[in-house]
């Protein structure tokens, strides 16, 4: 049995990301007192690929990837027009050396990377090299309206430990000397001013401690085992792309890879009030899960896939006139595989209640964006909404309690271009 104390402590620490600041960092060191482990003498040591987490983190028993629980994600821009300044690759790089050393690079310390957008680019004469595939974010479906994230940078900083965020973020922006002993000097809103701050967590218990928000309807109905507000288990190994995959392999920026970051706001009142378990699998996977009744609880009897089979992809029309709707995992899977049956995307995916509101945080690693906008397009089911029984939003995956509110695109170069790289580096 949990004791009381440890209840209370975590009760507090699960505020402490979402509020941010160093007075929330203050009050978060006074209830826990933990060493963090260090980082690297030398920050060139570190992997080549700022997106190779994998190797870093928990796997559970079927060896599924457990993201850090606390995750924060700082817009940046340049603090003048033009082309970064040497003086402004100095502070940045200065800085993410600080992190570097500071913190050992795994959950139980830090992990980050830092990715720019088209309109930083767009500071250069110079177009990006032939082959990478980063346009502008847009619309990927008829029925949203999204702002557009097209700040400079994104700094994306992740940890078990919530000190350990607080702790780098007060950091990066001048608010502390020092982060896990190494001194700070220069922070790094010293060349770039922090545009935006979102916050994110992702773990069985966590959702369920933070439900009494806009957005999930009262009574608690988010279980207890489940990692994500929708109840169920998600990122399974045999769903997600390989590392290798989505790395890109030639040419100046090889070594790195793309990211998009939507951020979805959820209303979960229908998906809890008027739909049952077995509807709510059917509306997550695939009809064929909730007939067959593939899943248990939170869905942890699938361990390492989510169970769709080819069948299941291939016959989603038969599925929408036979059950009068079909499943959001069976609609993205008919463009999330290659020809040769490669999974495509990434995806690293947490929730968020910053502001009181329920959101999901749906960032996704892919070679290209054109592959992501591909998969986001199967998913939106239009090409099914000829049969009676589907419309855009209605039976339709999960499309009636998700609303994109935020899209943004972004290349995660290789470290040896991490700090404000030209477009057409050497």
């Amino acid at each position: 049995m949990e004791r009381l104390e440890d209840y209370d402590r975590r009760q507090f620490l699960k505020a402490a990301v979402a509020t941010g600041g160093v007075a929330a960092l203050s009050a978060c060191l006074d209830v826990t007192d933990d060493p963090v482990p260090t980082g690297v003498d030398d920050p060139a040591s570190l992997p080549e690929r700022q997106h190779a987490w994998d190797d870093r983190v928990r796997t559970d028993e079927y060896g599924n990837v457990k993201l850090p629980r606390h995750q924060s994600l700082l817009y940046l821009n340049l603090d003048h027009e033009g082309t970064p300044t040497e003086a402004d690759r100095r502070v940045v790089r200065d800085a993410l050396r600080t992190l570097d050393r500071a913190y050992e690079r795994s959950n139980e310390g830090l992990l980050h990377s830092i990715a720019y957008s088209p309109s930083y680019f767009e500071r250069f004469d110079a177009s990006l090299p032939e082959g990478i595939d980063l346009p502008p974010p847009r619309r990927l479906s008829p029925f949203e309206e999204p702002t557009f994230d097209t700040q400079d940078a994104l700094l994306h900083l992740a940890s078990d430990r919530a000190d350990v965020i607080l702790a780098a973020e007060a950091a990066l922006t001048g608010e502390r000397e020092e982060a896990n002993g190494v001194t700070v000097d220069a922070p790094l809103t010293d060349a770039m001013r922090v545009a935006d701050r979102r916050s994110g967590f992702v773990g069985p218990g966590m959702p369920a401690e933070r439900q009494d928000v806009a957005g999930i309807p009262d009574g608690n109905p988010v279980p207890e085992a489940s990692p994500l507000f929708m109840g169920f288990e998600a990122g399974f190994r045999g769903n997600q792309a390989t590392e290798d995959y989505v790395t890109i392999e030639e040419g100046a920026f090889a070594g790195g890879t793309t990211k998009h970051v939507a951020r979805l706001r959820q209303r979960l009142d229908d998906w809890y009030g008027e739909k049952d378990f077995e509807q709510r699998v059917a509306g997550l996977f695939s009809p064929a899960h909730a007939e067959n009744a593939l899943v248990n609880g939170v869905g942890k009897n699938l361990g390492n896939d989510s169970g769709l089979t080819p069948a299941m992809i291939e016959d989603v029309r038969e599925h929408a006139r036979e059950f009068g709707r079909v499943g959001h995992a069976q609609k993205a899977a008919r463009a999330n595989r290659d020809g040769e049956g490669n999974v495509r995307l990434l995806r690293r995916h947490v929730e968020s209640t910053d502001g009181d509101v329920a959101a999901l945080h749906f960032p996704s690693l892919q070679r290209g964006i054109s592959a992501f906008e591909a998969v986001r397009e199967a998913m939106n089911g239009t090409d099914l909404t000829d049969e009676p029984a589907i419309r855009q939003r209605v039976n339709n995956g999960i499309l009636e309690y998700i609303f994109t509110t935020h899209r943004g695109n972004f290349l995660v170069p290789p470290r040896r271009h991490r700090v404000l790289p030209r477009s057409r580096p050497a």
